[in-house]
């Protein structure tokens, strides 16, 4: 995993780019650069590990779906100033995947923010394209399905299968190849393995 690399082309794309030694020197940033706005967070262990909707909270109007569940948090996050999700993989040419079961996340990263934070350890990090598709597919989402419990082939054998399970999570995948036109993304690299 080449760091530097990875943040030269994130910022060659045109994505801003913070990196932090720690998850406890990343959040108290975040929550630093973010006061008086509503801030919509998607599924993310990566969020959740650095404490930031408690951070955020103080002086913001958040919405989370693991907090408060059902689909008006969704909606609500959705319509927000700001966006906080992380990436299931990154690689060394600056490229950002996603993969989501429900949309809101990867709908969020592409539309309707002034800002979007994604959030990601080193861990994230794969080598090019082929390998962090590898990465979001085979580890994000296999890890994921058997945190929700979903009955999947990935759950036996640990390989996506582009399954037709109606418990299937993978069901849309992007690629951000560059911010999106009016839309700040700030990628914040924190040397220490986080979220899926």
């Amino acid at each position: 995993m080449d760091l530097n690399k990875t943040i030269h082309n994130l910022e060659a794309r045109g994505f801003k780019v913070s990196h932090f030694e720690s998850a406890r020197e990343a959040a108290a940033w975040i929550a630093g650069q973010v006061s008086g706005k509503s801030v919509g967070i998607g599924g993310s262990k990566t969020v959740e590990a650095l404490g930031l909707f408690e951070k955020l909270s103080a002086d913001n109007t958040v919405y989370w779906h693991w907090k408060t569940p059902g689909r008006e948090t969704l909606k609500s996050a959705a319509l927000t100033d700001v966006y906080l999700c992380s990436a299931n993989a990154i690689s060394e040419d600056g490229e950002i995947f996603n993969i989501d079961g429900t949309g809101n996340r990867i709908a969020a990263t592409v539309f309707g923010h002034e800002k979007v934070f994604i959030i990601a350890g080193v861990n994230k990090i794969a080598p090019d394209f082929d390998t962090a598709l590898k990465r979001a597919r085979n580890v994000a989402a296999v890890k994921n399905c058997a945190r929700f419990g979903k009955k999947t082939p990935c759950q036996t054998d640990g390989i996506c299968h582009d399954c037709r399970s109606p418990e299937r999570i993978c069901r849309a995948l992007t690629v951000l190849w560059a911010p999106m036109n009016g839309m700040e993304t700030e990628v914040v690299l924190i040397d220490e393995e986080l979220g899926m």
